[in-house]
C-alpha cells in the first residue's frame, strides 16, 4: 500500500477538540474586544453629547455661546467645537477660520445628527486641518453642535480595549488546552485499545468463518476422492473404463482442492502481507491481450468473444499477479455463469492518478437481491452448478481484495441489455 502518515486517535481527538475550543475562544475574544471598543466609544460619545446639549441649550436660548465656551469646563483638553446650521454651513469653529471651512452637511456625524438627532464618528481625518478626530454631533431646533477630540496617545489608550481580561481568557484557554491534551491522550489510548480489540475480534471472526467455509468446501472433494480410492483399493474387479473414470474423478477433485488452496492463499496474502507484496509498472493492455489469446484457444462451446475498448495505454504501478487476477477471475466468472457469448472491457477514465474500467458480459445476470452478496467469500447463486464448474467461490472476493489493494473500489450491477456490469477503479500509484 502507499505509505500514509497515520495520526493516532488521541492526536485526532486532541486536534478536533483544540480546533473547536479555540474557534469558540477566538470568536468570543474577538466579540468581546469589539464590544469593549464600542462600549468605550459610546461612553466617550455620551460625555461629548452631554456637553453638546448644554451648549445647544445656550445657543437655542439666544445667549452668547462664546462666553459659555470660554467660561465652562470642557470634558477634554484641545476640544474642537463647531456650530453648524441645518443647511450645513459652519457658523462657528473655535479652532479653524470659517473661510477655510466648506459645507459640513455630508460629514457622517453631522448627517446622522440631522437624521437621528445625534451621531458620532470614531475616527475620521478632518478635511480642514488634516488631523484625525473623534467626532460627536447633536442636533437642535436651528443648529447642530459638534465637538471633536484630536487623536493623541491618551485618546488611543482610552479607546483601546482592555487586554487584561482578554489575556486572562487566553491564559485559561492555554491551561485548558494542556489539560485537554492529557485527558484526550488517556481517552484516546483507551479508545484505541478498544478499537484494536474489536478489530482483532472481527479479524478472528472472519478467519473462523473462512476456516469453517474452507472445511465445508473441502468435505465434498475429499469425501469423493476417498470413495474413489477406497473402491480402487478394495480389490473389486473393475473394468479398465471404470478404473479410468474413478482416477479421473480423483484428478478433478484434486484440481479443485488445489485451486481452493491457491485462492485462500492469495486472499490471505493480500490481507496479511500487503506491505511486502512487490509492485512494478503493469501494462493493463498487455493483460487484456493475454486474456483474449487464452479465450481463442478454449473449446468452442465455452469460448466467449472479447471486445476491448482501450484507446490508450494504461500503466499502473502495482502487482502484476493481483491485477491479472482481477481480469482473469472476472473472465472465468463470465465463462462459468453468464451463459453469454461476449465480454466487453472498456476504459471509462484515464488520468494521472486513477483509471476507471468497466467489465461486462451479455449473459443472463442475477436477481437484484443477489447483487450485494456477489463479492462475499464462498457465496454461490447455484451451489451445485458452481461446484460442477469447478469454482471455489472465492473468485469475486479475490477481485474485490485486489482492487482495494490498488486503492480502488468496485461495484456490480445488472447490465441493461442483460448480463453483469463491473465498474472498478485502480490508482496509478499505491
Amino acid at each position: 500500500m502507499a505509505s500514509e502518515i497515520k495520526i493516532s486517535f488521541h492526536k485526532q481527538l486532541f486536534l478536533q477538540l483544540i480546533i473547536f475550543s479555540w474557534t469558540i475562544v477566538l470568536c468570543f475574544i474577538g466579540f468581546q474586544y469589539q464590544r469593549e471598543k464600542e462600549y468605550k466609544s459610546e461612553f466617550l460619545n455620551a460625555q461629548l453629547q452631554q456637553y453638546n446639549r448644554h451648549l445647544l441649550n445656550t445657543v437655542e436660548e439666544g445667549l452668547p455661546y462664546e462666553d459659555y465656551i470660554a467660561t465652562h469646563d470642557k470634558p477634554f483638553d484641545e476640544l474642537r467645537i463647531s456650530i453648524i446650521a441645518l443647511s450645513g454651513a459652519v457658523v462657528y469653529d473655535n479652532t479653524i477660520s470659517l473661510d477655510s471651512l466648506d459645507n459640513h452637511r455630508s460629514r457622517p456625524e453631522v448627517a446622522n445628527a440631522l437624521a437621528k438627532g445625534e451621531g458620532y464618528n470614531i475616527s475620521r481625518q478632518s478635511a480642514s486641518d488634516g488631523r484625525e478626530y473623534f467626532y460627536s454631533a447633536t442636533r437642535g431646533e436651528r443648529v447642530v453642535v459638534r465637538t471633536a477630540i484630536p487623536y493623541s496617545n491618551t485618546l488611543r489608550e482610552l479607546l483601546e480595549a482592555d487586554w487584561t481580561f482578554l489575556m486572562v481568557m487566553i491564559s485559561i484557554s492555554f491551561a485548558m488546552s494542556v489539560l485537554a491534551y492529557f485527558t484526550t491522550r488517556k481517552l484516546g489510548k483507551d479508545i484505541e485499545r478498544v478499537n484494536r480489540y474489536e478489530a482483532e475480534q472481527e479479524k478472528n471472526r472472519i478467519k473462523r468463518q473462512l476456516t469453517n467455509n474452507i472445511n465445508h468446501e473441502l468435505k465434498t472433494p475429499v469425501a469423493s476422492i476417498q470413495v474413489c480410492l477406497e473402491t480402487l483399493l478394495s480389490g473389486i474387479s473393475l473394468s479398465e473404463e471404470k478404473r479410468q473414470e474413478l482416477i479421473g474423478r480423483c484428478y478433478t477433485h484434486n484440481e479443485r482442492l488445489r485451486h481452493l488452496l491457491n485462492d485462500v492463499s492469495l486472499i490471505t496474502r493480500i490481507e496479511d502481507g500487503g506491505a511486502i507484496i512487490s509492485k512494478e509498472p503493469v501494462l493493463i493492455n498487455e493483460i487484456i491481450k493475454e486474456i483474449a489469446e487464452d479465450l481463442e484457444i478454449m473449446p468452442e462451446e465455452e469460448r466467449l468473444t472479447l471486445h476491448a475498448d482501450f484507446s490508450n495505454e494504461v500503466i499502473v504501478n502495482g502487482n502484476p499477479s493481483l491485477i491479472g487476477s482481477i481480469f482473469r477471475n472476472l473472465t472465468e466468472n463470465a465463462i462459468a455463469y453468464s451463459e453469454g457469448k461476449n465480454i466487453y472491457i472498456s476504459l471509462l477514465e484515464n488520468n494521472e492518478t486513477v483509471c476507471r474500467i468497466r467489465f461486462e458480459d451479455d449473459g443472463k445476470g442475477v436477481r437484484r437481491e443477489q447483487l450485494p452478496h456477489l463479492f462475499e467469500r464462498f457465496y454461490r447463486i447455484d451451489k451445485g452448478r458452481s461446484r460442477q464448474k469447478g469454482g471455489t467461490g472465492l473468485g469475486l472476493a479475490i477481485v474485490k481484495h485486489a482492487v482495494q489493494f490498488h486503492g480502488g473500489n468496485i461495484t456490480v450491477t445488472n447490465r441493461p441489455g442483460g448480463g453483469l456490469r463491473f465498474d472498478f477503479t485502480l490508482k496509478k500509484q499505491i
